[in-house]
């Protein structure tokens, strides 16, 4: 069964950049919301201790991510993010998803793929 593809990728905010974050992060959103039609979801979570954010990403397929990743190809995160420290992939990555995921994280970042949509449904949720 075919589902949405959904990418999580947590991220560490650099020390003293918090603030700076913040300020970005409705920017950016407005951004990928204008230049990405296809993406059902795209939201920004911040760790209790503001040390990590974490992006989730909902996409109607794997091609939108493809998109996605072609849309932020220069862009930049405003050297607010460290790095990447966790992936998570929830639908059947691409040959070349697959091969920017590797490049993007390095060997020490652990990057999880669960390929098999067993069921569920996306509603419209506000905001």
């Amino acid at each position: 069964m075919a589902g949405p593809f959904i990418f999580v990728a947590t991220n560490k905010i650099r020390d003293g950049k918090l603030p700076d974050e913040r300020r970005r992060a409705p920017e950016w959103v407005r951004f990928i919301q204008e230049n990405e039609p296809r993406l059902i979801g795209f939201h920004e979570y911040l760790s209790a201790d503001g040390a990590e954010a974490e992006f989730v990403q909902i996409h109607p397929d794997a091609a939108s991510f493809e998109h996605h990743m072609r849309v932020l190809a220069d862009q930049s995160y405003g050297g607010n993010l460290e790095g990447v420290t966790s992936i998570r992939v929830y639908g059947e990555p691409t040959p070349a998803i697959r091969e920017m995921l590797s490049l993007a994280a390095g060997p020490d970042v652990p990057v999880t793929v669960l390929s098999e949509h067993l069921g569920g449904f996306t509603r419209g949720v506000p905001g």
